[in-house]
């Protein structure tokens, strides 16, 4: 199962380059996702539990970081192993361009899955290889930038220090001003 999008975020390409490199952002952007351990040098172990149709399992695995540019672009692969669910493996290759608006973040993605999880035929593996990444770019995005405010709610947004119509910042972004 291969797809590919692009996203642009209202962030430097060097925010952008830190955060997709962080284990505590990447923990906070895979669903289901409920531990990141390791570093990018030797690469991340993690823990994800997720339901997929009937099937329900705990994903155990190892991402690893290569082909990287400096900021601008990196492959990230990785395998997990479900016990009598079988197991999931794949990869993205993600780059970061900067635009005057922040950063276009393109990503293409590569997926397999065996065991009783290939079982489940390709429609539903598609469509929630397809969720799962929308997910975490959706998560990946709100983290570096902060969440959408509506332009009623951003003129008004006075309280708390922040000046009308300026975007509030994500968690990641607060993180390392």
């Amino acid at each position: 199962m291969q797809m590919s999008d692009t996203r642009e975020i209202k962030a430097a390409p060097s925010d952008v380059w830190a955060a997709i490199l962080n284990p505590d952002v990447l923990k906070e952007c895979i669903p289901g996702c409920t531990e990141v351990t390791g570093n990018r040098d030797e690469g991340f172990e993690a823990v994800v539990t997720q339901k997929v149709g009937p099937v329900k399992a705990t994903f155990k695995g190892a991402v690893t970081l290569s082909d990287i540019t400096e900021g601008e672009r990196v492959t990230i692969s990785g395998e997990g192993k479900g016990g009598p669910a079988g197991f999931a493996k794949g990869g993205a290759v993600v780059v970061l361009e900067p635009i005057p608006e922040g950063t276009r973040l393109t990503y293409e993605v590569e997926a397999n899955v065996g065991g009783k999880l290939a079982q489940l035929g390709s429609r539903i593996i598609d469509g929630f290889a397809k969720k799962m990444a929308d997910e975490f770019f959706t998560r990946f995005q709100t983290a570096v930038e902060g969440p959408a405010m509506p332009e009623e709610a951003a003129q008004n947004a006075d309280e708390g220090g922040q000046a009308p119509g300026e975007q509030k910042k994500g968690w990641f972004k607060r993180l390392i001003s």
